[in-house]
C-alpha cells in the first residue's frame, strides 16, 4: 500500500512545503550562476523514469556552457574534484548537492519520488534492458536514493544498480526515512562527492 499509494502521497506534501524554499533559492541561484558563466541557471537532462518513460531533470547548472560530455568506462558521469569543467560556483553547489534541489519540481510533477534509483541517461531501448535494469525502473526514481545515500560516487554503476534492486523490494516508510536522514549526514559530511573512474585504478 505504501509503495503505491501513500508514497506519492507523501512526496507531494513534503515537496509542497519545501516549494517556497525551492523559488527562494532558485532566485538567490540566477544571478549567481550567470556571473560565473554568463549562462542559463538550468541543465535540463533527459533521463529514464517510472518504466522507461523518458523525462527532463532539472539541475542547477554546475558546468560551463558548452562543456563536452566525459564519461567513465562504465558508462556513468565522470566527476572529480578538479573538473575543469565545473565552474567556480558549480564546485560549491556539486559539494553541498545544491544542485540536485530543483528536481523537487520533478518530484511535484510525478516524474520523481524523494526517495528511489537516481535516474540514468536514455542509452540502449527499454525493450532491451536487462532484467535487474527494468526491475529499478518499477518505482520513481529518487532525488536520493539508497545507493546515494550509503555510497554516493565511491562504487560503480553496476553495483548501484544492485542495490537499486535491493531498494525496490524493501520499499517503505521506515526505509524511507533511514534513507532521507543518511543522505543529509553524507551531505553534511561530504563524503564520496567525486567519482574515480575504475579502469583508472
Amino acid at each position: 500500500m505504501y509503495k503505491h499509494f501513500f508514497k506519492r502521497l507523501f512526496d507531494l506534501i513534503i515537496a509542497l512545503f519545501a516549494l517556497p524554499f525551492v523559488l527562494l533559492l532558485i532566485l538567490i541561484m540566477v544571478p549567481l550562476i550567470w556571473l560565473t558563466d554568463r549562462g542559463p541557471t538550468f541543465y535540463n537532462a533527459q533521463r529514464v523514469g517510472l518504466n522507461g518513460k523518458i523525462f527532463k531533470m532539472f539541475k542547477f547548472r554546475s558546468m560551463k556552457v558548452n562543456a563536452p560530455d566525459i564519461r567513465n568506462t562504465d558508462g556513468s558521469t565522470f566527476n572529480s574534484s578538479d573538473d575543469p569543467r565545473v565552474t567556480r560556483i558549480g564546485r560549491f553547489i556539486r559539494k553541498t548537492s545544491i544542485d540536485e534541489i530543483p528536481q523537487i519540481l520533478n518530484v511535484l510533477i510525478g516524474d520523481m519520488s524523494f526517495v528511489g534509483p537516481r535516474p540514468v541517461l536514455p542509452g540502449i531501448p527499454y525493450a532491451e534492458y536487462d532484467d535487474v535494469r527494468r526491475k529499478r525502473l518499477t518505482v520513481r526514481p529518487g532525488i536520493t536514493g539508497y545507493s546515494q545515500a550509503y555510497f554516493r560516487n565511491s562504487v560503480g554503476q553496476e553495483e548501484k544498480f544492485l542495490q537499486d534492486c535491493y531498494y525496490t523490494d524493501h520499499v517503505s516508510l521506515l526505509f524511507d526515512l533511514k534513507i532521507l536522514f543518511h543522505t543529509a549526514y553524507s551531505v553534511l559530511k561530504r563524503e564520496n562527492v567525486f567519482v574515480k573512474d575504475k579502469k583508472a585504478e
